[in-house]
């Protein structure tokens, strides 16, 4: 039988027996057909701006998105979120699991056509993990004793521990192959044709990329969408085929509306709030956190405020984390009301009350989500405690600026997705010397305990990760308030778009169906 491909259904086209004006308007068709996907361009949100495009120097979410797109590392991210092959082939691994032995793709490209080296990951390496790069990633790093290139094609690195997660490391962009000499070269699917600043990042496929051929779509534009309802509108209108997000407390509209294009799904990450305990008013002050976290009524912020399958949160790890012990959400046993008592009883113990209220600063970086969720907040400390809080919204680079430097910051928007699945990877930031520690805590009994996880395995890592947290959550570093999903809006026409635990959807496997 004939291949079918919906357009010549009759041997009679090429047996001349159609009308000539017929074959000519099929033959046109078919030339559309193949235009159009040969020029398939699929906009999406992307959240704030970009941070920083230096793959060692991100750590914003909209950054990882965008390199992810235009690099490639050992491993990469299929549709579902798993760890993959990438420039890396093929590996094998010790008994021990420190040494692994990585043979490189002879098609692997950087963006002018030249080879992807061993030599190009070791340059990276050394990059990621020297003190003038700065990078807030390199501590992910450190479990790495050794790099070596022997060859072009191979690389070696030996670990001073076994770590479960390393192969998904290696698909994070501290880990990406970095060009001599420092040149603007893309090693990924996609190469930046154009940038234009607080506005939108066109990518064109990367045309050396060793996959290019199964690439399906030709153009990415990348939308900077700050404000939800804004990029709601957008999409209504046509102008973004995928969301970032959607706007909170609107879920029933959106799945009257838009109830095919809903895409709402369990998603490893939690949002907190974290106080600077390197300065004043929480410096010392523990009753005084231990107080303002007592006076949150989270389920009114999930149900009310997000609205969208949110959970409320009383620790830092995300339930649906693999072997982590109970679901995630610990009761209090108090009701609300001996909650707010509580919550009172600690502020006047901290010296604050009607004559003294507190006065807090607390910081968000620009969206209508950490706006809402600010506003209430900023609500039930004043109608519980009194406290008078200035909200704070800043500019995404702004923000991250002062967060890191902690100079005028009291209070700010924390949170953290897994950039694997593990329970270290959230409580790592907590760590004294973690350049991610905007709490600026420094406990040598939590240090300890993060340092002995590091030298066991399975169950028994699992408990001392479990304690750690418990340490954390007992010195009211943090405000837990909700466990994430993901929420975007993506079009039906858009294929290879799969909820993932990890809410990763590189661009190289979507595509536009016309």
């Amino acid at each position: 039988m004939a291949e079918h491909t919906g357009l010549r259904t009759d041997l009679q086209f090429q047996r001349g027996k159609l009308p000539a004006m017929l074959r000519s308007i099929i033959t046109v068709v078919s030339g559309i057909c193949v235009a159009l996907a040969a020029t398939a361009e699929i906009h999406r949100g992307l959240g704030p701006s970009p941070d920083t495009l230096d793959i060692h120097q991100a750590q914003g979410l909209s950054s990882f998105n965008l390199l992810r797109d235009l690099h490639e590392g050992l491993l990469t991210r299929d549709a579902h979120g798993r760890a993959v092959p990438a420039v890396a082939r093929r590996w094998e691994v010790s008994e021990d699991g420190l040494r692994w032995i990585f043979e490189l793709d002879p098609e692997a490209r950087w963006s002018n056509g030249s080879a992807i080296t061993a030599e190009d990951f070791l340059r990276s390496f050394r990059r990621a993990r020297a003190p003038d790069t700065a990078s807030p990633t390199a501590n992910w790093l450190a479990p790495i004793s050794s790099v070596r290139a022997p060859a072009r094609d191979r690389l070696e690195i030996e670990l001073s521990r076994p770590i479960p997660w390393f192969e998904e490391l290696l698909t994070l962009p501290a880990t990406f192959p970095y060009p001599a000499g420092g040149k603007a070269l893309f090693s990924g699917a996609y190469q930046l044709q154009r940038r234009v600043p607080g506005s939108r990042f066109e990518l064109a496929r990367n045309p050396h990329y060793r996959q290019a051929a199964s690439v399906p779509t030709s153009r990415i534009v990348w939308h900077v969408t700050e404000d939800p309802s804004a990029e709601l509108a957008r999409f209504r209108a046509g102008e973004l085929h995928i969301t970032e997000s959607v706007p909170p407390g609107r879920h029933d509209w959106l799945e009257a509306e838009l109830g095919p294009s809903l895409r709402i799904a369990p998603y490893l990450g939690s949002f907190y709030l974290v106080f600077n305990l390197a300065r004043p008013p929480f410096e010392n002050a523990r009753d005084l956190r231990a107080a303002l976290s007592l006076a949150i009524d989270r389920e009114i912020i999930v149900e009310r405020v997000l609205g969208s399958g949110e959970l409320p949160a009383e620790r830092l790890v995300p339930p649906g984390m693999p072997g982590w012990p109970g679901s995630g959400l610990t009761a209090t046993g108090e009701d609300p009301a001996d909650r707010i008592a509580h919550a009172r009883s600690l502020y006047d113990k901290a010296g604050f009350g009607p004559n003294r209220p507190l006065v807090v600063e607390l910081r968000f970086n620009s969206s209508l989500l950490h706006r809402r969720v600010a506003v209430a907040v900023a609500a039930m400390w004043k109608q519980h405690l009194g406290v008078r809080t200035r909200v704070i919204n800043e500019e995404w680079k702004v923000f991250v600026t002062n967060r890191r430097q902690g100079r005028i910051t009291e209070l700010v928007r924390g949170g953290w997705i897994a950039d694997w699945a593990d329970p270290g990877n959230f409580l790592d930031n907590f760590y004294s010397m973690s350049p991610l520690n905007y709490a600026f805590y420094r406990d040598e009994a939590f240090d300890r305990l993060i340092d002995s996880a590091a030298d066991h395995q399975g169950h028994a890592r699992t408990e001392i990760l479990w304690r750690a947290e418990q340490h954390l959550l007992d010195d009211q570093v943090i405000i837990p308030l909700y466990y994430y999903v993901s929420r975007h809006l993506v079009r039906p026409e858009i294929s290879g778009f799969e909820d993932n635990l990890m809410d990763i959807h590189l661009s190289r496997w979507l595509e536009l169906d016309r």
